[in-house]
């Protein structure tokens, strides 16, 4: 018998703040948002008032349209007022690559969990396991070839367009700990999965939660494979995250990196167990019908029924090979690597 879900999600701010402006929340902090030049077209940030300027959540793509947004933000929501500390979630371009921009122009920290820095570092880079060219050699062993793979290939390192530079020092926090912004005490929620130790920013007295991307109210967070860790678990360990979530109140504000605030967080976790347990189910009656050992570029369209351009593309076969691994280490899929290095699934028992 299926567990009925809780209540739907409720929306108390009925639109996001229009360019250039802000939103109150809550006393002391604000709600800006920036462009993206995807179909995700949209980051939010948070501002926190300090009594000598402004703490601030996640800071954009590095792009033109972003930066001259800045500068009416700067402007007109701070008035002048510096930014004192960039504390970033996590280490992908959207969130991080203003970050040592703003920084100098403040001479502001920039405040990350280690692996965020490092791993940000090592895609800017292209190094350490995270070149271009790798992860384009893995999807091809995962089946990806003809036109799609050579688009893929002739991007280069498409993390350095919105992340052309990661600041050179960091301050440290790590999962448990309390930082303090807005004058007020948040707790620090390592997330893994979406990226290696993406940091949400939990306050318990005003009870809202800075979620980043391990929650998001309409779409599910990409869950993606990369070159560096190949056979790696992602899925698992990001609905071992949601746990941590699930057990804050539930009347808590969700501040999402996409998105509108919300609230209804033990609605939104179950909608995204039951929303990976489909996808999961959908892959293995797959492979089960395929007449031999299939490969995750193959099965990219059981999850994605839609037209996909390269950068989808890029996210959903990372997305479709770490669902694949979960099946596998879960023992539902077999998986066979050929003589030429290319990696197949065939449901448990079948021949491969």
């Amino acid at each position: 018998m299926s567990v009925p879900l809780p209540q739907p999600l409720a929306y108390p701010f009925a639109a996001p703040p229009a360019p250039g402006q802000a939103i109150e929340l809550a006393p002391g902090l604000r709600w800006i948002r920036m462009p993206l030049p995807f179909a995700l077209d949209h980051i939010n940030l948070w501002l926190l008032d300090e009594d000598d300027g402004a703490t601030l959540v996640d800071c954009g793509y590095a792009d033109a349209p972003t930066r001259a947004q800045w500068e009416v933000q700067l402007a007109t929501t701070l008035a002048g007022r510096p930014l004192r500390r960039i504390i970033v979630t996590h280490c992908h371009p959207d969130h991080v690559g203003n970050a040592a921009w703003l920084s100098a122009r403040f001479g502001a920290p920039v405040v990350m969990t280690h692996a965020e820095f490092l791993t940000a570092h090592a895609l800017c880079g292209g190094h350490s396991g995270h070149g271009h060219d790798a992860i384009v050699a893995l999807f091809a062993r995962h089946g990806l070839a003809g036109e799609p793979l050579a688009g893929l290939s002739g991007r280069g390192n498409h993390y350095r367009q919105g992340a052309p530079e990661i600041p050179a020092s960091f301050a440290r926090i790590c999962d448990g700990e309390s930082t303090t912004a807005g004058g007020r005490p948040w707790r620090v929620i390592e997330g893994h999965g979406h990226s290696p130790e993406h940091a949400a920013l939990y306050c318990g007295s005003t009870g809202i939660l800075i979620s980043g991307d391990m929650l998001l109210p309409r779409i599910s967070t990409n869950i993606s494979i990369w070159a560096v860790e190949p056979d790696a678990d992602p899925l698992a360990r990001f609905l071992a995250s949601l746990a941590a979530f699930e057990a804050l109140p539930p009347d808590t504000l969700v501040l999402p990196s996409h998105g509108l605030p919300f609230r209804g967080i033990a609605r939104r976790v179950a909608e995204l167990r039951a929303h990976h347990a489909a996808r999961l189910d959908e892959l293995a009656a797959a492979a089960r019908a395929a007449a031999g050992p299939i490969s995750a570029a193959d099965l990219v369209p059981v999850l994605f029924r839609r037209r996909l351009d390269l950068q989808q593309l890029f996210f959903a076969m990372g997305e479709a090979i770490a669902h694949l691994n979960h099946l596998w280490h879960a023992g539902r899929l077999g998986r066979s690597v050929g003589a030429d290095g290319g990696i197949r699934f065939a449901h448990a028992g079948q021949n491969r």
